[in-house]
Formats: structure tokens, sequence, C-alpha cells
């Protein structure tokens, strides 16, 4: 299995520069589209229900303290080698139907779906959360007719 870091890279590698926060949702995405298409996370690492969405706290320390990152700023290291072609699949899906999306337009997405609302469990708005998305939750929402999101479109009908 790849890691976080490997997954962000190529994410990287396909969109340039961008706000860490669009990095965050778009691996997010990409491991959701992976669970859905084919039934198996892209890699082991979770994702926390934080105030501005889902965010993989390996990731962020990672960036942490930066605002844009491009391919080879994380503070970790990432193998574009190790991307499988169905992992670079995904990646490539998500980053074609949302990557034109700023980081807030993402954020907001994420925040009217299941996975993050439920994860919260009833925070507020802007209480600190670090309660884990499960990975069975993301699955079971992008994989049901409930979910709009233009990336699970194909999937869903």
């Amino acid at each position: 299995m790849v890691g976080v870091f490997d997954v962000a890279e190529y994410v990287l590698s396909e969109v340039g520069y961008v706000s860490t926060m669009k990095l965050q949702k778009l691996v997010f995405y990409s491991q959701a589209y992976s669970l859905v298409a084919f039934d198996e996370p892209l890699f082991s690492d979770d994702f926390e229900a934080w105030v501005n969405g889902p965010v993989c706290p390996p990731l962020f320390r990672a960036h942490k303290g930066l605002f844009v990152v491009g391919k080879g700023d994380l503070r970790a290291e990432g193998d574009l080698g190790k991307v499988t072609k169905e992992q670079a699949a995904c990646v490539k899906h998500v980053v074609l139907a949302l990557g034109k999306l700023s980081g807030q337009e993402l954020s907001a997405l994420t925040h009217a779906e299941s996975p993050w609302l439920d994860a919260r469990n009833g925070c507020s708005d802007n209480e600190r959360c670090t309660a884990v998305i499960a990975k069975q939750a993301i699955k079971e929402y992008y994989s049901s007719s409930a979910c709009s999101n233009v990336a699970f479109a194909n999937l869903t009908s």
C-alpha cells in the first residue's frame, strides 16, 4: 500500500501549487474514490473531522506553517514511483472532477456531506474536533444515492 505522502505528491504532480486546504481535500477525495471504486483504501492513515473539513494529521504535520505547496514541498518523503496505475487513476479522476474548485469550495463541499458531519457529532462550527472519519462511513456515503458529489456520479448511478 502506498502512503499518504506518496498520494499527496502524486496530487501535487497533477495540480502544481495549491493551498494546503485544497491538497488535504483532494487527498481525502482520492481516498474516498478508491474506497468506493476498488473497495480498498489508498493508504492506511485516517482523516479527522477538523473545523475546515477532513484533515489527515500526518499530512498536516508535513505542511504545517505553509499555505501553498507544490511537488517536493512537503516535509516528508513521498515517492511517485510507488503509486500504481490504478491508484493514479483514482487521483486523476478526482483532480479532473474537483481540481478546479478552491480549497474553500472543497471544504464547503465536505461540510455538506455526512462523513464529516457525522464524525463531528454535534460539535459547533468553530469547535476543535479530532474525531476520526471512519473509512467505512466514507465508503458507505460516497457509494450511496445520497451522495451528489460529481467525482462519484458515475459510480453511484
